[in-house]
């Protein structure tokens, strides 16, 4: 029953934050291009990137959705027309929305997700941004430094005494806990919690988790003295930053593909790294950080 009612919540929150999408003179100003990002950082970070990039290569205007949600809410958005563009991560898109069985060679995970998304949803894989962003498992830097740990499976002889702590897709999808658990025969002292992204680090610090699921580029692991734990079964696939973008949305203003392309191959994962400390850590304006890095690049 609990299940039941937790599946309809989550439901309506799918729903609402889909309708929220819909133009209205309030939130789309007059906007030629949607361009959302999911509900952390670095996609703040990523979908400024991609509207400034936009807006200062052509001459279309572009609305901001930052915050719109995950992985599954963006793609439920861009497919019903209610966006046109956000950062995705492949081996999220493939493993998460298309259901396939993880592949850890990369050129084969895009070509078979372009191919995929071309045919099923009318949708554009364009290239990477030339970082990957994997899941990161992550323990506080002195359980690493107490135990002598450096790998998941070193980790696995402690977890039966340990929390966990794991965002709602994390938990849920192909590529998350379940598989992880089971390659690595992971246990935890009792059912791992399901935690906002944005609290997870703040967690573990105060010690009420003893592990959890970050994101390899984000910029508070060093800052907190945290340690990411190597998946020494290379369990996790790709997961390289790429922009999505609706083919009617590119066949109406041909001049956007040039531009997004523009950003192939512009940020590595230390630059990215970087980029979310700057706003994390030195709480920097999100506009001023992305204008700053599109002019170190000659953007």
């Amino acid at each position: 029953m609990k299940k039941f009612v937790f599946f309809c919540i989550l439901t309506f929150a799918l729903v609402m934050a889909i309708a929220s999408c819909s133009p209205n003179p309030n939130t789309n100003s007059g906007g030629d291009i949607i361009v959302a990002s999911k509900d952390f950082t670095e996609q703040d970070i990523l979908g400024e990137l991609l509207a400034q990039q936009i807006e200062a290569t052509t001459n279309l205007k572009v609305s901001r959705r930052p915050r719109l949600g995950g992985s599954f809410v963006c793609h439920s958005a861009i497919t019903a027309g209610k966006i046109d563009a956000y950062i995705e991560y492949t081996g999220t898109a493939f493993t998460g929305i298309l259901k396939q069985k993880v592949v850890n060679d990369p050129k084969i995970v895009y070509e078979k997700l372009k191919q995929a998304y071309a045919q099923n949803f009318n949708l554009e894989v364009m290239p990477s941004l030339g970082f990957e962003n994997t899941f990161a498992i992550i323990i506080r830097g002195e359980d690493a430094k107490r135990y002598n740990l450096q790998t998941l499976s070193q980790a696995t002889e402690y977890t039966p005494q340990w929390r966990g702590g794991f965002g709602y897709e994390f938990l849920e999808r192909e590529d998350g806990f379940p598989g992880l658990a089971k390659t690595y025969d992971l246990h935890f002292a009792k059912s791992p919690q399901i935690m906002d992204l944005g609290l997870i680090y703040r967690a573990l610090i105060q010690k009420q988790v003893d592990m959890v699921a970050g994101n390899s580029t984000d910029g508070q692991i060093a800052r907190l003295g945290l340690v990411v734990l190597k998946d020494d079964k290379q369990y996790f696939p790709p997961y390289e930053a790429t922009p999505i973008v609706r083919q009617a949305t590119l066949a109406k203003y041909p001049q956007l593909k040039k531009a997004i392309a523009q950003l192939a191959g512009k940020i590595t994962a230390d630059e990215m790294r970087q980029l979310n400390y700057l706003v994390e850590g030195e709480l920097g304006d999100i506009k001023e950080v992305v204008q700053d890095f599109r002019k170190l690049k000659g953007l």
